[in-house]
């Protein structure tokens, strides 16, 4: 069972290898659906192949974009040049540049991009026929779709377990070049599903046209995906790699998912009660959650929690209810339900602003500030 995580720097990488993943992948300066990440040029990708090498971990380059005729010598350099390298796989959207490559490095395994949209037996087929070697499913299949195109297909069959969704279909996104004027199939997804909207209803009498504000708010960004439940149900079904959405995130982001998820795979594949600790879960959401969790389009019926339309990015955890607040001199007493320490970041209902804790004064009047800390 692969394992692994879409990194964006350095720290990132050391941090998903050093809590388990046994296998990464990443972008290089080039030719990625992260243009706005940290990607690594050649010089650093010798460094993380070594790396990675040393410690049995598999490194996959994505060169996963639409290649232009007049890019299309440099995307065969880079891919060039990681292979030289040591890389172990090359992750493909490009069905022309997949074919070229394919003929040119006969060896080097080549993995469809789950931005090719392959959401049926028909076209993992297809891609056996061109000599992928596994294919990274679309995010809208269901647990019995993915296990039928896994029981009935003859190459590796890779599935994403945590992290964003697209409210579009995967690969397929045009909502980005037509509001933002940058293409996600160019890797400048300009996240237009994390806008705020408003749903309005027309209504006429056959003379005049009239219209009724149903709902607003971010009413079209998918809350994070988390798939603990869904583990051994994935490797029974025959999903033969894991993948977790790690760019433009933290190392502290990439160690904790990594590190949980690691231990649940494990959980599954040793045959032992399978039991989700809570305290797990309370920790992936403290990471990182817009507003929860979602288990995407797993299960086989609508999900009706898709969707968080009270804030488009991290929530947070709640940890408690504001009591009073002195508007002397600023401070403000809280109920709290968590733990709360000097550096916490916390931020309040139908706000925006962040704000950093500098001081806590306790019960028994107490002040501790970052100093005394």
């Amino acid at each position: 069972m692969n394992f692994y995580l879409l990194l964006g720097d350095f720290e990132c990488l050391k941090a998903a290898v050093q809590n388990g993943a046994n296998s990464v992948y990443f972008g290089g300066s080039l030719f990625n659906a992260r243009a706005a990440a940290t990607n690594f040029d050649f010089e650093e990708l010798e460094k993380v192949i070594n790396y990675c090498a040393l410690r049995n971990v598999k490194t996959h380059l994505a060169l996963n974009i639409l290649v232009k005729d007049t890019e299309f010598k440099d995307a065969v350099l880079m891919a060039k040049k990681a292979i030289e390298l040591g890389i172990d796989a090359l992750i493909i959207q490009d069905i022309g540049l997949a074919q070229f490559l394919r003929k040119l490095f006969p060896d080097i395994p080549i993995h469809a991009s789950t931005q090719m949209t392959i959401h049926n037996l028909e076209g993992v087929q297809e891609l056996e026929k061109l000599g992928y070697s596994r294919a990274v499913l679309s995010r809208e299949l269901s647990l019995p779709e993915i296990e039928f195109i896994a029981q009935n297909s003859n190459i590796e069959i890779e599935t994403f377990i945590h992290g964003a969704l697209c409210i579009s279909y995967s690969g397929q996104c045009l909502f980005s070049s037509m509001v933002g004027g940058r293409s996600g199939n160019r890797g400048k997804c300009a996240q237009p599903c994390r806008l705020p909207y408003e749903l309005i209803e027309e209504q006429s009498n056959g003379k005049k046209i009239t219209e009724h504000k149903i709902d607003k708010g971010y009413l079209i960004s998918p809350k994070d995906l988390c798939s603990l439940e869904y583990i051994p149900s994935l490797i029974k079904a025959g999903v033969k790699s894991f993948k977790i959405e790690g760019r433009l995130k933290s190392p502290e982001y990439v160690a904790t998912v990594t590190r949980i998820y690691r231990k649940y795979i494990d959980m599954a594949l040793s045959g032992a009660e399978y039991i989700i600790d809570e305290n797990d879960v309370h920790e992936l959401k403290q990471i990182f959650n817009r507003g929860g969790f979602s288990a995407g389009h797993l299960n086989s019926h609508a999900n009706r929690d898709l969707v968080c339309k009270e804030k488009p990015n991290n929530m947070g955890i709640y940890i408690g209810n504001v009591a009073y607040y002195n508007k002397i001199n600023g401070h403000i007493r809280i109920l709290l339900n968590e733990q709360l320490d000097i550096g916490d970041t916390i931020n309040f209902e139908n706000e925006n602003t962040r704000y950093t804790v500098s001081e806590l004064i306790k019960d028994n009047n107490n002040i501790v500030s970052g100093k005394e800390r």
